[in-house]
């Protein structure tokens, strides 16, 4: 351990021309052997020994040594160029850059979630650092134990399968007992049994309570009897801050209570439980975390885990607060929706009306729209109120260059019109699977004259113009009627009276088709053939219509979900 300390005394000594700042250098050795976590007194101890000694060596002195011993740490680290679609991090190298997104498990992740989840994974990604998921799960109130595997579902399509690391908070209850004991020992903590209103008015005038003063065996008595005497509200573990502060909610905050109320993943076996800034802290420090990026509510949030990192000695993340993001015109309760999905509703977390990642998913969405719209917003400290309109124009956009290549042409024909064209010829057409990758080849229709329309083409379809079906033939309307002009393209490309270019479907040979919408009506009509060969999952643009997602393919129907334009 001494020698260990001794080369990162000395490279701080080094670095800083003879001046030693412990604090550094125990975060260095913790780093470095993790294993003397618990050993932080006795580390502390050496350090300042180890310090006392070094503070006698001339700089050249300290340069041989390190040179001798630990020339890997003189060594000039060459900076890998960071290229990515962000801003830089502060602090940030390459491959060691660790950050997180901490959700509770209430319900699945909806587009509120996406924001953050995609700006902390693309850094992640920029940097090849990690992808860490805690599910924070101190407070049993409000859980949906299947939302457990839900939101490690959603976060891994979300980062294409980049989540480095998942945490659940109520699995580490031991861990955060562990460095309660500790704050108790060292005197940084007490267990206060004031009365809940008292306690608030001592604080709000700056008043130390009695609990404060009580010796560290006495409050390491007291918390132990948390575990079986005291009940919910009659004790709370406190964190030693001023109790002065300029800022009230700084005051000696809690950050352990009781509850007693069954947990749904721990059933009864705890019943003290860490606040949400107690466990957040460990946790931070017990994985790494370099950067900490979240929305600037938790601006105190941040200056609370930072009290309490420095009473262990520990180094801080960086932190970085976005602003906050007001999506208008959404409903993104997880609560109004899980109601409303047991009172029937909507009939699921993936039903296609809901905002939830799962419904998108499954109508065609992909991660990496959602990615390009966390990057086009950035890591900024602005408010931002985003609009239902504006929020949709963008993921279409940027997912529609996504699809759009992969997305085969197919003619779907909704709430069908039968008519018949007067004196057209019989013809296989043939057309582009893709208009813009011919070497996928074509796709062949056969036609004898009596076609479907669909019901908003009939309205466009003005007496005396020139219309096409498209590469079929060109025809008019006259009284009602439908009369065969001329097959050729050119001859409708150069008439005077150039009207509509509609898309069709044979009456003898077609597909049963229908389209779930947007919502949660069903469109239901005829596909082309040629779909018989698209599986589940298969991404189409139903020519002059919109893209579409095949979710079901039975015997006799084709069940698609509708897209977007």
């Amino acid at each position: 351990m001494k020698q260990l300390i001794r080369k990162h005394a000395l490279k701080n000594a080094f670095d800083f021309k003879g001046s030693v700042n412990d604090k550094v250098v125990l975060g260095a050795v913790l780093r470095e052997a993790p294993e003397l976590k618990t050993k932080v007194p006795e580390v502390l101890k050496e350090i300042q020994a180890v310090i006392k000694e070094i503070s006698k060596l001339s700089p050249e002195q300290i340069h041989k040594e390190l040179q001798k011993n630990a020339p890997e740490l003189l060594e000039v680290k060459k900076e890998e160029k960071i290229e990515g679609p962000l801003r830089p991090l502060n602090n940030a190298e390459v491959g060691k850059v660790v950050v997180r997104i901490a959700p509770s498990p209430s319900g699945p992740l909806h587009i509120g979630h996406a924001y953050g989840s995609s700006l902390n994974y693309e850094y992640s990604k920029m940097y090849k650092g990690q992808f860490v998921l805690r599910i924070e799960d101190t407070n049993a109130d409000n859980i949906y134990p299947p939302a457990y595997e839900m939101i490690v579902e959603d976060a891994n399509w979300l980062s294409d399968n980049g989540v480095s690391k998942v945490i659940i908070q109520s699995e580490r209850l031991e861990i955060y007992y562990k460095y309660a004991e500790e704050l108790l020992t060292k005197g940084n903590a007490y267990a206060c049994t004031c009365e809940a209103e008292a306690w608030r008015n001592m604080k709000n005038e700056g008043i130390a309570c009695p609990c404060r003063s009580l010796a560290p065996k006495d409050n390491l008595a007291r918390y132990k009897k948390m575990f079986n005497d005291y009940h919910e509200g009659e004790i709370v573990l406190r964190l030693k801050t001023d109790i002065k502060d300029k800022n009230p909610a700084m005051r000696d905050f809690p950050i352990m209570r009781i509850v007693e109320n069954p947990h749904p993943k721990t059933g009864k076996k705890y019943r003290v439980w860490p606040l949400m800034i107690f466990s957040v802290a460990i946790d931070d420090h017990e994985n790494g975390l370099t950067h900490v990026l979240n929305g600037k509510d938790h601006a105190d949030n941040e200056i609370k885990e930072k009290k309490i990192m420095s009473l262990f000695g520990w180094t801080p993340p960086e932190y970085k607060h976005w602003g906050m993001i007001n999506f208008e015109g959404f409903e993104l309760s997880t609560t109004k929706t899980k109601q409303a999905i047991a009172e029937g509703k909507y009939k699921g977390w993936d039903d296609i009306r809901i905002p939830f990642l799962r419904a998108l998913k499954r109508r065609g969405y992909q991660p990496g729209a959602f990615r390009k719209f966390a990057i086009e917003v950035g890591l900024t400290p602005n408010d931002k109120t985003v609009k239902i309109e504006e929020f949709w124009k963008s993921i279409n956009s940027f997912n529609r260059d996504i699809v759009e290549p992969n997305a085969n042409r197919y003619f779907f024909i909704g709430e069908p019109h039968k008519v018949k064209i007067m004196g057209a010829p019989e013809k296989t057409a043939h057309l582009d699977l893709h208009p813009n990758y011919l070497e996928r080849g074509k796709r062949e229709i056969h036609a004898k004259g009596e076609i479907y329309l669909e019901e908003k083409d009939l309205h466009r379809l003005e007496e005396g113009k020139l219309h096409r079906l498209m590469d079929y033939c060109n025809f008019e309307v006259h009284k009602g009627k439908y009369k065969f002009v001329s097959e050729d393209y050119e001859s409708y490309k150069n008439a005077a009276n150039r009207g509509a270019i509609i898309h069709w479907l044979p009456v003898e040979e077609n597909l049963k088709a229908e389209v779930l919408m947007e919502d949660g009506s069903t469109l239901s009509g005829f596909g082309e053939m040629g779909m018989s060969k698209l599986k589940v999952n298969d991404l189409v643009q139903l020519e002059r219509n919109f893209y579409a997602r095949l979710d079901d393919k039975s015997k006799d129907t084709l069940k698609f979900w509708y897209l977007h334009k």
